[in-house]
């Protein structure tokens, strides 16, 4: 069997954590270094920075973030948002990063995946992304500029053509679940990671133990990605990776 990560997400704006549901209602979650130092403690498996500031000082906000945060974590770490050149790869990954998180930028040119991953590795480049279900076409499509604008790509199609591009892991979040609580969209989970050979982060849902078990006994997705239930202590890493030991799954 696979061994499971439990990822906590910092979506950073203007230098604070903030946490929505369904993408918008932003409320502040804290210091991303001081957040970042206290998931490192309790065991996280690794944690996923998404700069959700659009401009050009939110950037050099979030590199300056990066560099802190290398100093002060021993587990690996990914950075996204805001990253549209091999330039902006380098200049993260310079700073510290382990891989770097690809959105909107690698669907308006999906050449900087493979751009990406020639240049860094595979291993490097993951490619986020944000799916919404429609229900008169019965499928998720793939959104844009942090889930404004749609693309006519269904998220199964968007996926394959990421990995064969060259996208080492797939960051999958469910709009229609992001903040809701009520558990991981499991069909959407289990259509992509049946159609990629990549790992597959599950992503929007999460509201307790239940939750991870539920997506890791149905799904073949190699980790499972939360934000506010870490962020406000609803429920703890350490919680988690006992529940899903229990039922036989292997931890890192």
């Amino acid at each position: 069997m696979t061994t499971k990560r439990i990822i906590p997400c910092l979506d950073v704006k203007d230098g604070r954590v903030v946490k929505g549901v369904s993408f918008v209602n932003l409320r502040d979650a804290g210091d991303p270094i001081e957040l970042a130092a206290l998931y490192d403690q309790q065991r996280a498996d690794e944690l996923v920075f998404l700069d959700i500031s659009a401009s050009h000082e939110g950037r050099k906000t979030m590199v300056e973030i990066v560099r802190r945060a290398a100093a002060e974590l021993t587990i690996p770490f990914t950075v996204g948002g805001g990253i549209s050149t091999v330039e902006d790869m380098l200049r993260i990954l310079h700073a510290g990063a382990d891989k770097v998180s690809l959105n909107t930028a690698s669907l308006l040119n999906p050449e900087l995946i493979t751009a990406g991953a020639v240049r860094f590795g595979n291993q490097c480049i993951v490619v986020a992304i944000d799916a919404k279900y429609d229900e008169e076409r019965e499928d998720w499509f793939v959104y844009t500029h942090g889930g404004r604008q749609r693309v006519e790509k269904t998220a199964v199609e968007w996926a394959k053509e990421a990995v064969h591009r060259g996208a080492g892991e797939i960051l999958l979040t469910s709009m229609d679940q992001d903040g809701q609580k009520n558990g991981f969209d499991i069909r959407l989970n289990q259509q992509v990671t049946e159609a990629v050979s990549v790992p597959v982060i599950a992503s929007g849902g999460a509201g307790d133990e239940q939750h991870f078990v539920d997506v890791f006994a149905q799904t073949s997705v190699s980790a499972a990605l939360a934000a506010s239930i870490f962020h406000y202590q609803e429920v703890s890493i350490a919680s988690v990776k006992e529940s899903l030991r229990e039922k036989g799954f292997e931890m890192r």
